[in-house]
């Protein structure tokens, strides 16, 4: 029986306080047996192509505190799958841009010291297609994928989206569900969005034998992961 915790995007080092233990309660909460990062597990913000923000770390210093973070995370779930992110992917599409081939570039598990987890583009359980989500948008983005891949769809990518759609022909139900993130928006890194009035819905979602259900995190003032709970 598939008992899967699907956690959010992380953008480590930028996670959200808290978010790191309200998933191992989740995991425990609902007796998983498995673990899938749904993408952008590290944000590798020094090497986008996009505008850097002044103020945050430069490529090594970000890699070392990132890596960190990966390793907290990976201390407490030795054995995930993650579908590869656009951030995840931001060191192969830098080195592709200079012509460098997939030949000198270090795996994931050797650049994050993972080697229980599985980076991969996506994965099928049963009738259950989860990836990463990238090029996905819109006020419903996992609807969206699954009008396109015509099969229950698990994704993230797109972080003000969090919640369950029901489908259902003569034939089949069909689920789409967006997992949320648990990214902190306060972090310099995300300083891109600061105009934006929508925010971030920090969740993460745990898919019961095929029935998908999304958990929003706690997170107000007073409320269990309120950051001033965690250092």
């Amino acid at each position: 029986m598939n008992r899967i915790l699907v956690i959010g995007d992380l953008h480590l080092p930028w996670d959200r306080k808290g978010y790191l233990q309200f998933c191992i309660d989740l995991y425990e909460q609902w007796d998983c047996n498995q673990v899938m990062f749904i993408g952008d597990v590290v944000d590798l913000h020094a090497i986008s192509f996009h505008q850097k923000e002044p103020g945050c770390p430069g490529p090594v210093e970000e890699y070392e505190r990132a890596k960190a973070a990966v390793k907290r995370w990976h201390d407490v779930f030795p054995k995930a799958i993650v579908t590869l992110g656009n951030h995840d992917k931001r060191i192969i599409r830098r080195a592709k841009s200079v012509d460098i081939p997939d030949i000198f570039i270090k795996s994931y598990n050797q650049i994050w010291e993972t080697p229980g987890w599985k980076w991969k583009d996506d994965h099928v359980i049963g009738d259950i297609y989860f990836y990463h989500g990238t090029g996905q948008g819109g006020k419903y983005p996992a609807s969206n994928a699954v009008s396109k891949l015509l099969m229950t769809v698990v994704m993230g990518h797109n972080h003000t989206a969090s919640g369950v759609k029901y489908y259902a022909n003569p034939m089949r139900r069909i689920v789409a569900v967006d997992t949320g993130c648990g990214i902190d928006d306060k972090a310099l890194a995300f300083a891109y969005g600061m105009d934006l009035k929508q925010r971030s819905i920090i969740s993460a979602a745990v898919i019961i034998n095929g029935v998908p259900y999304v958990e929003p995190m706690p997170c107000g003032r007073n409320e269990k992961y309120w950051d001033k709970n965690f250092k």
